[in-house]
């Protein structure tokens, strides 16, 4: 492995660890010429997935370019390094077990899409936005008002009960409404 600090092809390793799921090796690294320590992964490579994109050409399907796409959406939120793995783990996977060789782009996005929209909103609506193209503000507030409402709850306070007690959703004019 070439050292990302001298670019030496000496190295030991230091630490392996197996992940929970079984299908990624984690190592730890030390460059023999300069000392440098760094973490590597090795997982299975999908090599027989093409992607079909948009515009009809043919690559191979690369988890660290889902990964990148993932990582970027994700940026600045929430959002720990494993469960970004997990989420290209997963889709990895439901790729691997389709009986074509052969997927399409957008199938890609739209699992990456319902991945995200179940750990954060505000990483699934950025990657949303790059993914289908908004043109405009208007393509944007339109998904945003597609996501279903969170009920939100202060802490402490009790739901009201059925028994005709009025509910924010009641004080709101009929147009406002949903």
């Amino acid at each position: 492995m070439r050292c990302p600090k001298c670019a030496s092809n000496d190295d030991k390793v230091i630490e392996t660890r197996i992940s929970k799921e079984g299908d990624t090796i984690r190592r730890r690294r030390q460059c023999l010429q300069c000392g440098f320590r760094f973490t590597t992964y090795e997982s299975i490579i999908p090599a027989d997935i093409y992607v079909v994109k948009r515009d009809g050409r043919r690559e191979d399907f690369k988890q660290e370019k889902l990964r990148d796409g993932i990582r970027m959406a994700c940026w600045k939120r929430n959002i720990s390094q494993e469960q970004i793995e997990n989420i290209v783990r997963d889709i990895s996977t439901q790729l691997m077990s389709l009986p074509q060789s052969e997927v399409e782009s957008h199938y890609i996005g739209e699992l990456v899409m319902r991945a995200l929209r179940n750990i954060d909103e505000v990483a699934y609506v950025r990657f949303a936005s790059v993914y289908r193209h908004f043109k405009d503000v208007e393509a944007f507030i339109n998904e945003i008002n597609k996501m279903p409402a969170k009920e939100t709850e202060p802490e402490g306070e009790e739901k009201p009960s059925a028994q005709g007690e009025a509910t924010a959703e009641d004080a709101k004019p009929e147009e406002s409404r949903p």
